[in-house]
């Protein structure tokens, strides 16, 4: 007989929490057991994940290096700390896990005071400040790579490489051969990173295709996430060198073209480098300079070091350097092939069945289907703030 427990995730409002999150939940509940949300506004109205869920809006205190805002931010903490142990009064989670951001320390806090059992999970090499916050608290810590910096000696016995979960479709990509790559054949060129950064990408990848042999550019087609103030500008540089390239500011169907992808260019974020390291793509990566901790030149190490990427700093990332790495990777006989090989080595494809193990193996179930929070109206889909969030769901 299966037994039904009761999980806890929360998680700050950028995709990079999120979206691991979103398929624990979804794994955990695919097992029979009941799963519930802790964010903040922003990550509530994320669309795609958890629409029809219940989620729970608090306030997540932001402590800056800036001493005025503390107070504020300590207020919000204890508020959001209170309003998470009522939640658990009701709900009677197993466990409570972390997967950082702002929002994930009052509900670690909330476990901690309840003598609730926990766990974080980091999907950076780079311990992130909340999870820096809760390491010393926490039952165990699950990582997404084999060296993670800023994590203390003291804690590491708590450590579990398990890895960043992806999604299911990125996941299929694995099972796929790479794609055809002939002599005379397309070269498909896929460019991500939408949101934070990208512009860079817009003025740097157009130019530096530009600059490919004759032989090699009128193979390329490419595929190019832009900023919706960049796109024309974009559209037009491509449209003079007579390079095919569709552009767009989402790309709904982004396991499909990675699929398809021969080269993928973008930034070292954790959900990047997870899903083309599942996939197995190899990939020219540009950290982002102003990313916590410098965590994305950390990141892309694994990859580099096994053969899948090709890293390039920012203030390096020209489009003379750039063309330079396309030719070595495209012009010499399986290159390409081999560096996605080694991306697919540096994978984890389990990543969401052992971290859906790791807190199942905390508490016990309860006995008694436990009374739920009474949710209020909707704040979209099916996401309910309980009583205690009511006045900050808006």
């Amino acid at each position: 007989m299966s037994i039904t427990k009761h999980f806890v995730l929360a998680a700050g409002g950028t995709g990079g929490h999120m979206v691991p999150a979103h398929a624990l939940a979804r794994e955990l509940e695919q097992r029979g057991h009941r799963v519930a949300l802790i964010t903040d506004a922003r990550g509530a109205k994320i669309p795609g994940i958890f629409e029809d869920a219940e989620v729970h809006v608090l306030p997540a205190g932001r402590l800056t290096k800036n001493p005025m805002s503390w107070p504020g931010a300590m207020k919000a903490i204890l508020q959001g700390r209170a309003m998470a142990r009522q939640l658990y009064s009701t709900f009677r989670p197993t466990s409570v896990v972390g997967f950082g951001g702002y929002p994930a320390f009052p509900a670690l806090l909330g476990a901690f005071a309840d003598d609730i059992p926990t766990v974080i999970h980091e999907q950076n090499a780079v311990l992130g400040r909340v999870n820096r916050l809760a390491a010393r608290k926490v039952n165990a810590i699950a990582t997404s790579y084999p060296e993670i910096k800023r994590l203390p000696d003291s804690q590491k016995e708590k450590v579990h490489l398990i890895g960043n979960p992806v999604r299911e479709e990125v996941l299929a990509i694995r099972e796929e051969p790479f794609p055809p790559l002939f002599e005379d054949g397309i070269f498909r060129v896929l460019v991500t990173g939408g949101s934070q950064g990208a512009t860079v990408l817009s003025e740097v990848v157009p130019k530096a295709l530009a600059m490919l042999p004759p032989q090699l550019r009128r193979r390329l087609q490419v595929t190019q996430q832009c900023r919706a103030e960049d796109i024309e500008r974009v559209r037009a540089a491509y449209a003079e060198n007579e390079i095919p390239a569709e552009l767009a500011t989402y790309l709904p169907d982004l396991p499909e073209r990675l699929g398809w992808a021969h080269l993928v260019i973008g930034r070292a974020g954790a959900s990047t480098i997870a899903e083309l390291t599942a996939a197995g793509r190899p990939a020219i990566l540009v950290p982002l300079p102003i990313a916590t901790d410098d965590h994305q030149s950390y990141n892309v190490r694994e990859m580099v070091e096994a053969g899948g990427a090709r890293s390039i700093q920012q203030p390096r990332f020209t489009a003379k350097e750039v063309a330079k790495q396309i030719q070595k990777m495209a012009l010499k006989p399986g290159s390409l092939e081999n560096a996605a090989k080694a991306a697919r080595s540096c994978g984890r494809p389990k990543a969401v069945q052992e971290l859906a193990d790791l807190v199942e193996s905390f508490g016990g179930a309860p006995l008694v289907e436990p009374m739920t929070v009474k949710a209020a109206a909707p704040t979209r889909g099916g996401t309910v703030a309980g009583p205690a969030f009511a006045k900050d769901a808006g």
